[in-house]
C-alpha cells in the first residue's frame, strides 16, 4: 500500500514507488489520501506480509527511509489521510500476518518530490524488488 497526495510535495513519495512497481508489474496499491478505501482489497487478497509506504516526519534528514515499529507510529505525525495510521494497521492485523510500515523523511509537503527523496524513494525502489527490506534500518 502506497499512501500519499500526488500534489503535496513529498507527500507524492508514496504514489511516486507506486507508478514504478506498477511500471514493473508488481502487485500494489496506489492508496492516494484515503488508505481505508483499500482495506476491502487487502482483505481479499488475503497476502501474508503487507508493506505500506508513506511520507512520515520522524525528525530525520529529509530523504532518510526507516521501518517504523508499531509502537512509534502513533506518536509521530504521519501526512494528513482520512484515517489514522495506526487505526489502518490496527484493522488491517486482523487479516495480514505480518504489516511493514516504512516511512520516508519529508523535505517539504508542496511544490514537487524533491531531489533527495526521490533518490531514496528509488533505493527502496531496489530494496522491494530484491526482497531486502530488512536492510532498512528501523526508526529507534
Amino acid at each position: 500500500m502506497c499512501i500519499g497526495n500526488r500534489d503535496g510535495g513529498d507527500d507524492a513519495v508514496g504514489p511516486y514507488i507506486a507508478d514504478k512497481l506498477k511500471e514493473k508489474k508488481i502487485d500494489v496499491l496506489d492508496c492516494g489520501v484515503i488508505p481505508e478505501n483499500y482495506t476491502s482489497v487487502v482483505k481479499k487478497h488475503k497476502p501474508k506480509n503487507l508493506v505500506i509506504i508513506d511520507a512520515v516526519d520522524m525528525g530525520l534528514s529529509p530523504g532518510e527511509i526507516r521501518r517504523v515499529p508499531k509502537e512509534k507510529i502513533g506518536v509521530m505525525h504521519i501526512s494528513t489521510h482520512g484515517i489514522p495510521i495506526p487505526v489502518l494497521i490496527n484493522y488491517l492485523e486482523n487479516y495480514i500476518k505480518k504489516i511493514i510500515f516504512i516511512g520516508i523523511q519529508p523535505k517539504s509537503m508542496s511544490g514537487r518530490l524533491n531531489d533527495i527523496v526521490k533518490k531514496n524513494a528509488n533505493y527502496l525502489l531496489d530494496l522491494i524488488l530484491n526482497n531486502q527490506l530488512e536492510k532498512i534500518e528501523i526508526l529507534g
